[in-house]
Order: structure tokens, then sequence, then C-alpha cells
């Protein structure tokens, strides 16, 4: 589910027919946004700008700006005696807590170095099975492009006009020979979302023909009440259905590398069996305890959806094209070809998202402390405004 954002006024850039969107909406504006994130957005700055921060600000990579969690800190902290060994004590203690999380198994469970290992191990084994593999247009690479240096042949389907993925195109682009079909929910860089009962129907309808991967890497960050994890599929028996999860977003711990994957037990000891990688103690221990902090995760959600009103007024008042964000990131159109964009605003001190075709004058910006969004919001304003 997509709203693509146009502005009444809004004049269109030159598209080849692949790149133009159709869709219809309507401004973001002040009518929108709740009172505490819309007082946050115009809260009155010291003097007339901002000064440039003796830092780079960070909005190119989908981080969590204030990093790791106290609790999680002192689990680490607590751990380090530990860290001569291998993991299987905090591996236990980690698997407990997503058995409980989730009510699952844990043969219906696997870890991973970051939920990029499993990604990539999902595209191995397209490779390996020489299958195809299904995806939307733009959409995460990690597993499309290690499947495709493995030798599968990727099948790109454009997002619809309203930017949202395209799931019957996504499904008469199914072969018999296709092994996988890729879903982020939401979708990065395009931050939409798809239903949950729609996507139900689509997981449980395609799964008849070959495995069905969804990425929830962002699930944390969603507030629409259509939106569901397709978890509650494993928990109900699906077969042919992998859900992914991560550590490195809301929680914090990118560096750390702690994934997660939810599926039936046969496919669980199917990818296990081919998995290269192995954790490390002080990631899964930090992990568990950030799992249990949940006044750590509200904070990172307030914060960053007062980041977020930020950016929506200034794309407002810049009246550019743009789709709602469901993550912690927002996507809109510059106008102007995006290696220049970010060289422009690196030169400022912010590094901005790198491209991602078809949509090579739209720019992805990872949402970072609202105080750096003001800094962002201004210094876009000055160069682009």
């Amino acid at each position: 589910m997509s709203e693509l954002i146009i502005p009444s006024n809004y004049k269109p850039h030159k598209f080849n027919r692949r790149q133009w969107l159709k869709g219809t909406g309507a401004l973001i504006g002040a009518s929108m946004m709740p009172a505490t994130l819309l007082q946050a957005a115009m809260k009155p700055m010291s003097g007339d700008l901002l000064p440039q921060p003796d830092y780079m600000i960070r909005a190119n990579f989908n981080e969590n700006p204030y990093g790791v969690s106290r609790v999680a800190l002192r689990a680490i902290q607590n751990t380090f005696d530990q860290a001569g060994h291998y993991g299987g004590g905090p591996r236990n203690q980690m698997m407990d807590v997503m058995t409980r999380l989730h009510d699952l198994p844990r043969e219906q469970i696997i870890l991973g170095s970051g939920s990029g290992e499993l990604l990539k191990v999902a595209g191995l084994m397209a490779g390996m099975e020489k299958g195809s593999v299904v995806c939307a247009d733009p959409t995460y690479h990690d597993l499309v492009n290690f499947a495709e240096r493995m030798g599968s042949e990727i099948i790109r389907v454009p997002v619809a006009d309203d930017l949202g993925m395209d799931l019957e195109a996504m499904k008469r682009a199914i072969r018999k020979d296709t092994k996988i079909v890729y879903i982020v929910n939401p979708n990065n860089p395009i931050p939409s979302i798809i239903g949950k009962k729609k996507l139900e129907q689509f997981v449980q309808e395609v799964a008849k023909k070959c495995m069905v991967f969804v990425d929830e890497a962002y699930y944390e960050f969603v507030e629409d009440p259509s939106y569901g994890s397709m978890i509650d599929l494993v928990r109900g028996g699906q077969k042919n259905l992998i859900v992914t999860r991560t550590a490195s977003k809301i929680h914090g711990m990118a560096g750390l590398r702690v994934g997660f994957g939810f599926g039936d037990a046969d496919l669980v000891k199917k990818l296990n069996k081919i998995k290269t990688g192995q954790m490390n103690v002080l990631g899964l221990a930090g992990a568990a305890a950030s799992y249990a902090d949940d006044e750590f995760q509200d904070y990172t959600r307030r914060k960053i959806g007062e980041s977020k009103v930020i950016m929506e007024k200034m794309i407002s008042d810049l009246r550019l094209r743009t789709t709602k964000s469901h993550t912690n990131f927002v996507f809109f159109e510059t106008g102007h070809a995006v290696e220049e964009v970010n060289r422009r605003l690196k030169a400022k001190g912010i590094l901005s998202g790198r491209p991602f075709p078809p949509f090579l004058k739209w720019s992805r910006v990872s949402l970072q402390k609202p105080e750096e969004m003001r800094y962002f919001a201004q210094t876009y304003k000055q160069l682009f405004g």
C-alpha cells in the first residue's frame, strides 16, 4: 500500500515512459501532522541559521542515530569475559528470546550474521538450484545481487504508478524455473507497505509454486493498522515461506550483525545447511537484552517521528513529489541527478543515499536526530529551493 503525494501546482520533469508516475494525491501538509510532532518540526531555531556540525551527518545509511541502547551495552559489557569462547550460551539466550517473542519452536528459527547473511543464503540456494528470482524494482539488493552472481536470472518487476509493489505483475512474472519471490515490506528505497491481508493472500497463492521470502527489516517502524507481519502465517503452518528481521535498524546494532529468520522446520533446516557465517557472543548478548528494552524502542520511534515530520515539511514547502514513509527514511523527487545532489550536500557536511535506478532524480534520506534533520532541511532549501 502506497500513497504517492503530488503537489497541486507540480510541474513534471521529463521522464521516459518507464519512469513516469501517474498517481495522484495530496500535498503533505500541517493538517496531516500530529500536534506534538508539528510542534517539534516548527521548533524555533537559535539565531537565523543552524551552524554546520563538525562531523558528517550520516543520512546515507538507514541506521539508528541513537546507536545501541544502554541496556544492550551493559549486556555486551557483561559478556566480555565470554569473548574467548564460542557462542553457545548467548546463542541459546537469543533463541529463547525469539521463541517467546514469536511463539515458535527453535526448529522454525534461524539466526544470521545480520539478516543480510540470510538474504545471501537464499540467493545462494536459488543459484545452486539454477532458478530465477522475482522481485520488485527497485528494492533492497542483497538477495538479488548475490543470486545473480550465483547464476540466477533476476526478473525485476517495476513498481506501480503509486510507487507501491505491483503484486499482480509479480505473479505474472513467475516462471516454471522461479525459485524465490522476494518481497521487502516495508520496501527500500521506496518506503511503501503492502497491507497484511493482501500480502497473506499473495503468499498463500505463490508459495504453492516457489519459496516466498519476506524481508521485514523495518517492521518496528510501521504504524499503519492495515500492516502486519507474515510471521503469523509461519505460526499457522505456512510452507515455502521465510520471514526475516534484523537488530540493525530500530535496535541500532548494524555493526554487531544480528539477524533472524522464521519459516517451517524443513525450510529452516535447508537454509542452515548452506549457511557460512558465525554469530558473535557480544552481538547476541546485546540483541537479547535490546529486544526486552521497550523503552528504547519507543524512544527511537518517537524521535524518528519528529525527524520525519521535519522532512515532510521541507518536502511540502518545496512542493516535491514523494510517497508516504513507513520507515526510518524518506524518498522524494529532487529534479536533479542524485550524484549532484549528494556532492553538494557532502560539501555541507551531509552524506545522502546512493542512486536507485530507475529513480535517478529521487533521493533516499535516512532520518537522523531532529536537530540534524533541521540542518538538513535548511541546507537543502539553500542549495535546491
